[in-house]
């Protein structure tokens, strides 16, 4: 399966931003991880195919995920952006025998897209 991230860009904070990722085939699970620099890479948001949701703290609020099962694709819609959210986002693509929020459950991970938010 391969993933292909679109949607990173350069944003004020405030503002709002959308991400997508499209996957060349079904899986069980969709998300978003994201790694700032310095940091460990850390959970953001997931879906499963059934649409259940799990969010990190730190995006419940602001950040939403969806999906289209058709089109084996996800969206993140990112509002109320801070500097913080500033990091490379990857997608990732598979089971949900961890959990959702867990890095291990995923077997597909996407190249990664840049978001920085700043003035």
């Amino acid at each position: 399966v391969q993933l292909v991230e679109s949607g990173g860009d350069l944003v004020q904070p405030g503002g709002s931003l959308g991400l997508s990722c499209a996957a060349s085939g079904r899986t069980d699970a969709m998300g978003w991880f994201r790694q700032a620099p310095g940091k460990e890479r850390e959970f953001v948001v997931a879906i499963n195919w059934s649409g259940v949701t799990n969010y990190a703290d730190s995006a419940k609020g602001r950040f939403t995920i969806s999906q289209d099962v058709v089109k084996n694709t996800v969206f993140l819609q990112m509002n109320s952006l801070k500097p913080e959210d500033t990091a490379v986002y990857y997608c990732a693509a598979g089971g949900s025998s961890y959990g959702l929020g867990i890095p291990k459950s995923y077997d597909y991970w996407g190249q990664g897209t840049q978001v920085t938010v700043s003035s």
